[in-house]
């Protein structure tokens, strides 16, 4: 699959595509936010979080897949990161998301998650979808159990986490469809 091929996906309330340059200031905000970024690798400066947002650009170049951009149709917003996610060494064929604080508690990561779930099963042939999720992160947790997801293992993650442990959440193309 290559960049060609990538429709944006629209829920409700969301539209779901890939990172353009223009998103860049508010995934910058967002990963110098400590709160907001705990869980997804950390407070970053402006020229670490390029680096990061030219990671997610580049792997829908190298991939033909990675995170959408998230954009409150509301708003015309950007208010986050969600989808599909698999770097050199993770634990598998992961749907992570990482939302802007003001997005939170609004079922956005579930309305976004659900959407990215289905298109990976559907255009990427996933046989499974994981989560890895830090213990701690008690609202990433309902949301996986929300999802239909189930604890499956502990893993370690890739360089530069590889002193973190994760619980890795998932589950199969069968699961997920029998979910409706």
């Amino acid at each position: 699959m290559s960049i060609h091929d990538i429709r944006i996906i629209e829920t409700e309330r969301l539209i779901l595509r890939p990172p353009i340059h223009e998103d860049f200031d508010a995934y910058a905000r967002n990963m110098a936010d400590a709160e907001a970024a705990h869980f997804i690798g950390g407070m970053q400066a402006r020229p670490v979080a390029w680096r990061g947002f030219l990671t997610l650009a580049g792997a829908w170049m190298i991939q033909g897949y990675s995170m959408f951009s998230v954009i409150e149709k509301a708003t015309g917003r950007w208010i986050g990161r969600l989808g599909p996610w698999q770097p050199e060494g993770w634990p598998g064929t992961e749907v992570g998301w990482g939302l802007v604080r003001e997005a939170w508690g609004k079922g956005y990561a579930y309305e976004g998650a659900v959407a990215a779930i289905d298109w990976a099963f559907e255009h990427l042939g996933w046989a499974e979808v994981i989560h890895s999720i830090n213990a701690d992160n008690a609202p990433s947790l309902a949301l996986a159990r929300r999802l239909g997801s189930r604890f499956l293992r502990h893993s370690g993650l890739p360089e530069p986490y590889q002193d973190i442990t994760v619980e890795i959440w998932g589950q199969t193309r069968e699961e997920w469809a029998r979910r409706a």
